[in-house]
């Protein structure tokens, strides 16, 4: 089976990555987080209109009429951002919570465990139920993304697979993004009168991040063209280690530098700590794929 992105495909991830870079470039990502200002409104209808939410409504519905293979390219390009807001939550409610589709309403999921939600200080529906819940404003370790501690928690079982995958999405442009900023500031920064990328503890460092990034991401496209729930377990599993792992390595990488607030690769750590809690967690997604391994076991049959 052939996962590579078709010619369409391609086109498609090129123009949402345009779109995104130039309207949320580094300055916009810095503002977001000096301003505290989350959610652009003006932004996100702009996402709405480029069909980032109805990317797989049917054309009928209003849609773009893709599937879950464009999808991920999509989100791929977001997490390579860090663009902030409940992206996922609102392209699941597309043709589900009015405005949803065309990015006029911001919609949050419950899709963090205990009771947590994010995003709902900036929400307008919350997936899956009536109304906004209120909650308590709980600390959270990524500035760009608040939680809330709600008392009643709405299902969002239903979407879990596919929020899941697209979450994955995210974790994998991350992962990407963090192997271009190691590899960018370890051909910048000299010691010794050489870049430091000429060591070869910083060159094993560099080749660990990619392998377990491009790992994630051909583990994200099969998912989504297979559709599989042990597939999708999967590619949560190894884009989460590669987001969260792919980032340690890069503050390994900047040295000292990298801990400072001025650098981004602290804000791809802190997303991905939030995001390996959305939606599945670790443990969910090990058991998860144990359980559609040892049914497959079970149903293969016997010489």
């Amino acid at each position: 089976m052939d996962f590579q992105p078709t010619e369409d495909q391609r086109e498609l991830r090129a123009g949402v990555r345009e779109l995104l870079e130039g309207r949320y470039g580094r300055e916009a990502l810095r503002a977001s987080v000096d301003t505290g200002v989350v959610v652009d409104r003006g932004l996100w209808r702009e996402l709405g209109a480029a069909g980032f939410f109805a990317l797989r409504l049917p054309e009928s519905a209003g849609g773009v009429g893709l599937g879950l293979a464009e999808a991920v390219l999509v989100f791929e390009e977001a997490g390579r951002v860090l663009l902030p807001g409940p992206l996922v939550a609102t392209h699941l409610a597309a043709g589900v919570v009015p405005g949803a589709a065309e990015g006029t309403a911001v919609v949050t999921a419950c899709d963090l465990g205990d009771g947590l939600v994010t995003y709902l200080g900036e929400a307008d529906a919350l997936l899956g139920a009536a109304e906004l819940p209120a909650g308590s404003p709980v600390r959270s370790a990524d500035p760009l993304t608040p939680l809330h501690r709600v008392p009643s928690y709405a299902d969002v079982s239903s979407y879990a697979p596919e929020g899941a995958l697209l979450t994955a999405a995210l974790q994998a442009g991350s992962a990407l993004r963090t192997v271009e900023l190691a590899v960018r500031y370890a051909g910048e920064r000299e010691q010794f009168g050489q870049p430091i990328g000429a060591f070869q503890a910083v060159k094993h460092l560099c080749a660990r991040m990619l392998v377990r990034a491009e790992v994630a991401r051909t583990a994200v496209y099969a998912a989504a063209v297979t559709s599989d729930p042990g597939e999708i377990a999967a590619a949560k599993l190894l884009a989460d280690e590669a987001a969260v792992l792919g980032a340690r390595d890069c503050l390994q990488v900047h040295g000292g530098m990298g801990f400072t607030w001025e650098a981004d690769v602290h804000l791809h750590l802190k997303r991905a700590w939030v995001r390996a809690e959305q939606w599945r967690t670790a443990t969910e997604a090990e058991e998860g794929l144990a359980e559609e391994l040892l049914r497959s076991s079970t149903s293969s049959p016997t010489r």
